[in-house]
């Protein structure tokens, strides 16, 4: 198929931009990357009036990596932000998930800040958003304010934004000190949109015993969540804790639907095999940066 008629708008600033979207109202939609709206549009699972098209409005391609964490711009594609070393550094889970990410050729143009803008629960990055406890910044006509992701997510496909507002960038806080993550994800075919995913942070004392596990899963739920797998392994030495343990307890706390690729009942096994795997993993890269 394709895509119904629309008016296209390509703003040369971000006033300009929220601007044509104040005057279309909730008939307009913001085009960065394209991976996710295009394919939309084509089915015709949208229909929006108006494609107000971001690419031309400076300062919004940069990532700016610093001791508080990553920050990352709109136009900022998948590719750039895995291969930027320094965002690496400061938050090794960003380019980890983002070689997830579908294919290279998507990578080349889609942009993680889209991403997550898509609320798709299969996507890489609300994950990521939420397992670093990140945001993004929000510039309306009445100025920027930040949305913390819990209270950026309301359902599939869904966020909190209305009305004429573009997302400007997205903040991942820095890996904490004795802190370590991974990432892992089973498809059908490698690019596909995962079965189930799961990255862990894991964080040890002073001592190199594991202090705190977090976890948050792709293609689980509705919508990103974090969950609290530490009393499954706390006070344990990082180097001998019983992941599969945290795993099990990960499989009591999700609740995963079926679909046309896998089963409740199969996505929670992932669930467990996945999160021991990572989460193990995770506690050796805290143990390094521990030493």
């Amino acid at each position: 198929m394709k895509p119904a008629p629309f008016r296209y708008a390509d703003p040369g600033t971000l006033a300009e931009a929220l601007e044509v979207l104040a005057s279309e109202g909730e008939g307009a939609k913001v085009l960065a990357g394209g991976q996710s709206l295009l394919p939309l549009l084509s089915m015709r699972l949208a229909a929006p009036a108006t494609l107000v098209d971001i690419n031309k409005v400076p300062g919004l391609d940069t990532v700016e990596a610093t001791g508080d964490g990553v920050r990352v711009g709109a136009l900022v594609r998948h590719n750039h932000l895995l291969h930027d070393d320094a965002a690496a550094r400061v938050q090794p889970l960003l380019a980890r998930a983002t070689a997830n990410v579908a294919h290279p050729a998507i990578r080349n143009r889609g942009t993680t800040v889209g991403s997550i803008a898509h609320a798709d629960p299969s996507g890489e990055m609300t994950s990521v958003l939420a397992l670093t406890d990140g945001s993004v910044t929000v510039a309306t006509p009445s100025g920027e304010s930040t949305v913390p992701w819990r209270d950026l997510f309301v359902g599939p496909l869904e966020t909190s934004l209305h009305g004429p507002a573009v997302v400007t960038s997205a903040l991942f806080p820095a890996l904490p000190p004795r802190s370590g993550t991974a990432f892992a994800e089973v498809a059908r075919r490698r690019g596909d949109y995962a079965v189930c995913g799961a990255g862990v942070v894991v964080t040890l004392d002073a001592d190199r015993r594991v202090d705190a596990v977090r976890a948050s899963y792709v293609s689980v739920g509705l919508v990103p969540e974090v969950y609290d797998l530490t009393e499954a392994v706390a006070g344990l030495p990082g180097d001998s804790a019983d992941w599969a343990a945290a795993g099990k307890l990960a499989q009591g706390l999700v609740d995963p639907d079926s679909d046309i690729h896998a089963t409740a009942d199969y996505r929670r096994h992932l669930v467990g095999v996945l999160t021991a795997r990572v989460a193990a993993s995770a506690a050796a890269e805290a143990l390094e940066r521990a030493a």
